[in-house]
């Protein structure tokens, strides 16, 4: 007997909570994220308030509902080429341009966001404890763009690459949102201009007369993370 293929069609709880996640952007977008509150969104969405706090909490679980959204989208845009390619750069290159396009239609949002996001304290910024989720998922597709090329990593380093790798990409985004050339022209080159430097210092990392100027960069990062995690705790 053929088992039966799960239904691959969104159900009717998954299809509200995208409604008022899109409902919420569009609102963010028109009137900024302090000034949106819960009950505009749940109106506009034509959703019981208690409803749009059944799937989301409160705006900032929103925002986090937007970074796992995006990251979604990021894997479904890098995934050929992930699938097929080994070459570093390559791969890294791919998913670079990924994350500009699929971020693209949020342009505008994305500098609304940025202004409660840069705050350090706040839970929308992308270092913060309530992003930890999506962060980690980012970090670990840099850890495969990795593993899966052709470039042999050091284990010690290789156990920092892909954090590193998500600040570097954390950089482009930055960029990205003062961009203003069409179609993020700017944004594009920056990648294209960076990646291979990126990718090239990756392979050098194996040479052996350069292990110690690894061992001091690993070094630093282990130290920093430690410092970071006292602040943290305390």
């Amino acid at each position: 007997m053929t088992e039966a293929l799960p239904d691959p069609r969104p159900t009717k709880g998954e299809e509200t909570r995208r409604k008022i996640l899109d409902t919420a952007l569009e609102l963010f977008k028109e009137r900024g994220y302090e000034e949106t509150t819960m009950r505009a969104i749940s109106e506009k969405a034509e959703v019981a308030v208690g409803n749009a706090y059944y799937y989301f909490r409160s705006k900032e679980h929103l925002i986090q509902g937007f970074y796992a959204a995006s990251h979604e989208d990021h894997l479904r845009a890098s995934a050929d080429a992930l699938a097929v390619e080994r070459d570093l750069k390559k791969r890294l290159r791919a998913v670079l341009l990924a994350k500009i396009e699929t971020s693209q239609p949020y342009h505008r949002f994305a500098g609304i966001l940025f202004k409660s996001a840069a705050d350090p304290n706040s839970p929308l910024s992308p270092f913060s404890p309530e992003s930890s989720p999506v962060r980690q998922a980012c970090t670990e597709l840099f850890a495969r763009v990795l593993s899966e090329s052709k470039v042999k990593v050091p284990k010690d380093l290789a156990d920092e690459l892909p954090n590193l790798l998500w600040l570097y990409q954390m950089g482009i985004i930055l960029f990205w949102i003062h961009d203003s050339s069409p179609g993020a022209r700017r944004s594009r080159l920056l990648v294209e201009h960076t990646v291979d430097i990126v990718a090239r210092l990756i392979t050098l990392a194996s040479a052996p007369l350069l292990a110690p100027v690894r061992k001091r960069i690993v070094k630093l990062l282990l130290d920093l993370r430690e410092r970071a995690d006292e602040v943290v705790k305390a």
